[in-house]
């Protein structure tokens, strides 16, 4: 599902970390090495619908190379 992030994300959270990542291997080999973070956090999104939801997102961070493979989890 497509979708774009509208305005900033809320109420973000890490819940995993480095090796604690079942991917961290594979986002080392793609994107590079660096200190992963899985993250969490809340909201407002346009689906290609063209609807504008409220959701909870989740994605993969590290410092120095960016934010990378968003998610839906849960329309809220």
């Amino acid at each position: 599902m497509y979708f774009m992030i509208l305005g900033e994300i809320r109420l973000l959270e890490t819940f995993a970390s480095g090796g604690s990542i079942r991917e961290v291997a594979r986002l080392r080999k793609r994107y590079g090495r660096g200190h992963w973070l899985k993250r969490k956090g809340i909201a407002r999104v346009l689906l290609d619908d063209g609807s504008i939801e409220l959701a909870e997102v989740h994605w993969y961070e590290a410092a120095g190379i960016g934010k990378f493979e968003f998610k839906i989890k849960d329309f809220l």
